[in-house]
């Protein structure tokens, strides 16, 4: 009996201190190499994608404004406001748009100054400015209401913006485009490389913009010969593009 149990108790205790030696002391265990971030790094390629298209606009952004002259700033913006209100009452009544297409741009009473060594800088009347902010749709009668609101009383046009009320409906096109242009570049990149690409492992787009073309008309009341022409305004087209930031495998 005795011959028996001693190897069999030599055996617990050796598997004891075994697995007690493996589980107390990490030291035992033999060290991970820490390598997978610089590994990831010395084998991607970062490129940037970009891609656009170009889109007919659908609304139009127009600012236009009054600005008056008077001797006393009370009389400045009583004409100024007189004015301003019939152009509103155009807006309305005859072009047919809602309050929320018009809103103040900008308000302005300043004096206005001359100066002579005699007499030095003094007040010589008052200027108010006064801007109104437009959206508009109907593209094809711009140049129509830009002069029916010079009749109205407007003699500041300061620009016009054309753009598109909905620009989330073209990013799947973009990113498509910008995608595809960046497993060009990337592919590009490998093949130089003598290497391949792999997984894409990350990607973050860049800010989608609308750029919608300006056209500025800062000017004054003109003269009855040019008004009799109807304003031409020809919208175009806009570019919507957006940019992608996207990280690739290379094997």
């Amino acid at each position: 009996m005795k011959k028996w149990f001693k190897p069999v108790g030599a055996v617990l205790i050796a598997g004891v201190l075994i697995s007690g030696g493996s589980f107390i002391s990490g030291g035992l265990e033999l060290p991970q190499p820490v390598y997978a971030d610089n590994e990831v790094q010395r084998n991607v390629i970062n490129v940037t994608g970009s891609g656009e298209i170009q889109v007919k606009p659908d609304v139009a952004y127009i600012s236009v404004g009054i600005e008056t002259q008077a001797d006393t700033a009370k009389e400045a913006q009583s004409q100024n406001a007189a004015k301003m209100a019939k152009v509103s009452t155009l807006l309305k009544d005859t072009w047919k748009l809602d309050a929320k297409d018009m809103k103040t741009g900008q308000f302005s009473v300043q004096p206005n100054y001359t100066y002579s060594e005699k007499e030095g800088q003094k007040v010589k009347g008052y200027t108010v400015y006064h801007t109104l902010s437009i959206t508009y749709r109907d593209l094809d009668k711009v140049g129509q209401l830009l002069d029916e609101l010079t009749k109205a009383g407007a003699n500041r046009i300061d620009n016009i913006r054309f753009s598109t009320e909905n620009p989330d409906q073209y990013q799947e096109q973009v990113i498509q485009k910008a995608m595809a242009n960046a497993d060009m570049k990337a592919a590009a990149i490998a093949k130089a490389a003598k290497r391949q690409v792999g997984l894409v492992l990350s990607v973050t787009q860049g800010s989608g913009n609308d750029y919608s073309p300006y056209m500025n008309m800062s000017f004054a009341v003109a003269e009855k010969t040019t008004m009799d022409r109807a304003t031409s305004i020809e919208p175009g087209e806009i570019t919507v593009k957006t940019t992608l930031s996207v990280m690739y495998e290379m094997k």
